[in-house]
């Protein structure tokens, strides 16, 4: 079983660990990938104008350029507490039990525009790149969907995705068996059904952390909404590849 987790534009500062260590990530055999863009990365912090219009931030936010020019010096931390923002919030994952983190380091993905998929605990530097982000002479979504399928479900294992539609973009899952999409919905007091877009990232971080704390490697999306009921959620399958979760309405 996968959980895939989109990634977080706010990361935590510090961290306790040296440098990155790409061969050190999980999927390794995407380290050459990783490696060329965290040369570009670091090539395009060296103009702020540039890295400004690039990444899409405001001028005062030049201290996320100053991160990716030491993207390769600077210390890390496990990628679950790095990220930071409303899924990671849910997901709480310091308060995890130590059996919890031991699944998250096997079973949970975080995909990174940066990085690409990458393990829950892989340790990772604070950095600032985007799906929408444009680096000079590289296309994100190009370079990253011919790659992450062939690590993602391409087996018959069980992929919860509960990323972000634009990190699905960068990186479509097709063609899986047993890949199933996250969608969090909220139901109207008519019965009308309708899905929620900022709103469903807490959602994404409570689910993610009951599956987790539950620490077992479940085989079908049947178990997965198992999970949910007990910790209280409603879940139900959807549409084709699809599963519902039922959030309240903002």
């Amino acid at each position: 079983m996968l959980i895939l987790l989109p990634p977080s534009e706010t990361k935590r500062e510090g961290g306790d660990e040296g440098p990155l260590d790409v061969s050190r990530l999980r999927f390794p055999s995407l380290t050459a990938t990783r490696r060329r863009l965290l040369r570009e990365v670091r090539t395009l912090s060296r103009d702020e104008a540039a890295s400004v219009k690039a990444l899409k931030i405001s001028a005062r936010q030049l201290p996320e350029v100053a991160r990716n020019r030491s993207v390769t010096t600077s210390p890390t931390m496990p990628a679950i507490d790095r990220y930071t923002g409303v899924v990671f919030d849910a997901l709480d994952a310091q308060s995890l039990t130590p059996e919890a983190r031991s699944f998250a380091a096997s079973h949970l993905v975080i995909q990174s525009a940066l990085l690409g998929p990458i393990g829950g605990l892989d340790e990772i530097p604070a950095y600032r790149l985007s799906h929408d982000s444009k680096l000079p002479g590289v296309h994100l979504a190009k370079t990253w969907a011919p790659l992450v399928p062939a690590e993602i479900g391409a087996g018959d294992e069980l992929v919860l995705d509960c990323r972000s539609e634009a990190y699905v973009a960068l990186s479509p899952l097709t063609g899986r068996t047993n890949c199933w999409f996250l969608r969090v919905v909220t139901e109207s007091d008519d019965g009308s059904v309708r899905a929620l877009n900022h709103f469903n990232k807490k959602s994404k971080g409570l689910l993610t952390r009951a599956l987790l704390l539950h620490a077992r490697d479940l085989v079908s999306i049947d178990e997965v909404i198992a999970v949910a009921h007990t910790a209280g959620m409603r879940m139900e399958r959807g549409g084709p590849g699809e599963v519902l979760l039922y959030a309240p309405a903002p």
